[in-house]
């Protein structure tokens, strides 16, 4: 039963357009494909990023965020008290006024001494600015690296100036160094995002990050599998231009350096609308979804590949929407509402 389904998530008609197979994508004439047996060293390259994460954030991260006077916050405890923990994990981190009266009652407490150790009890679950300066750092540090060396790996390259480009061949396309590093390291980033979620600041948009992560972690795998290696490194070098503007955004405002971080903001922006909503779904949508169809009839990856990419298209209004609101108070409101909405966008982002 397991070759039958090894078989069947396997068969070409899946994968490949009709009248390819697997074959035409085994090593030969010069030309070296990507393997999904590759994408086996994501694995270790994963656990990797881990602990170069942990170093980093200890020995540059902390010793940087303290030249920037950002310490870690000092909190008060709250009492251990089985009845409250109980029902602030199971049921409210907050509760309703007609509830502190029975939760008195039960710990022998007062109404003013439940709604204290309430709100200790949420101050020490609330991250501190130190934890957020450090990963915003790492990320930062990355997604630098990532686009500089996106923009290295593909600026020679005639699909980087010609979409068209990216078809011509398929799928007869070798895989190049640049391009398998490109990919292995990214998908080895986003896993370790992946598996750090449990100890991460959580934010407002968790589910949609989550989502996020999965959705770029198939898109890449099934790109890799079926050698659309050209369009996913575009896909990947657009993703990368705005977040290294939102990280760095974010380590000023930590850093209390207002200006500096209204200006990157507003950067972010800039470059977030015009590569996520103008580049992302007119180029390289369009490019995926009208320009394979010179070359061969539609077939199921193709839907799931443009479908995927749909999905990050509708993350990108999402956070859009939210970006455009700070542009509107910037324009019609007053500058202190602006600021104020810029810090909590990026504290909670």
């Amino acid at each position: 039963m397991f070759d039958t389904l090894y078989e069947w998530f396997w068969w070409d008609r899946i994968w490949l357009p009709v009248n390819l197979t697997w074959a035409d994508l085994e090593d030969k004439d010069g030309r070296v494909y990507a393997k999904a047996s590759h994408l086996y060293v994501t694995v270790p390259y994963t656990f990797t990023f881990l602990l170069i994460r942990y170093l980093f954030e200890r020995w540059i991260a902390t010793p940087l965020a303290l030249s920037f006077g950002i310490r870690e916050r000092v909190q008060l405890k709250a009492e251990d008290n089985y009845i409250l923990e109980y029902y602030y994990t199971t049921q409210s981190r907050n509760p309703p006024q007609s509830d502190l009266d029975g939760l008195s009652k039960k710990s022998s407490l007062s109404v003013r001494q439940v709604e204290r150790w309430f709100r200790r009890r949420r101050s020490q679950d609330r991250p501190g600015v130190l934890k957020k300066f450090r990963e915003s750092s790492w990320r930062f540090v990355f997604y630098l690296c990532a686009f500089i060396g996106g923009v290295v790996a593909l600026y020679e390259k005639e699909w980087f100036y010609d979409t068209l480009e990216v078809w011509r061949g398929f799928p007869k396309q070798s895989l190049l160094d640049s391009q398998y590093w490109y990919y292995i390291l990214e998908m080895s980033f986003y896993g370790s995002l992946l598996f750090s979620v449990a100890f991460d600041v959580k934010r407002k948009d968790f589910k949609e990050q989550i989502i996020h992560h999965l959705a770029t972690l198939t898109l890449l795998s099934f790109s890799w599998c079926v050698n659309y290696i050209r369009i996913g490194t575009l896909v990947m070098l657009v993703h990368d231009a705005s977040d290294v503007l939102l990280e760095s955004a974010k380590l000023f405002n930590y850093a209390k350096w207002e200006g500096t971080c209204q200006t990157l903001f507003i950067l972010f922006a800039i470059v977030f609308l015009v590569t996520r909503l103008i580049i992302f779904p007119f180029w390289l949508i369009h490019c995926t979804w009208v320009y394979p169809l010179h070359h061969y009839p539609p077939f199921f990856g193709y839907y799931f590949f443009n479908a995927m990419l749909v999905v990050l298209l509708c993350l990108h209004i999402f956070w859009a929407y939210l970006i455009l609101r700070m542009i509107r108070k910037f324009m019609f409101g007053t500058v202190v509402d602006f600021c104020h909405s810029v810090t909590v966008f990026i504290y909670t982002d």
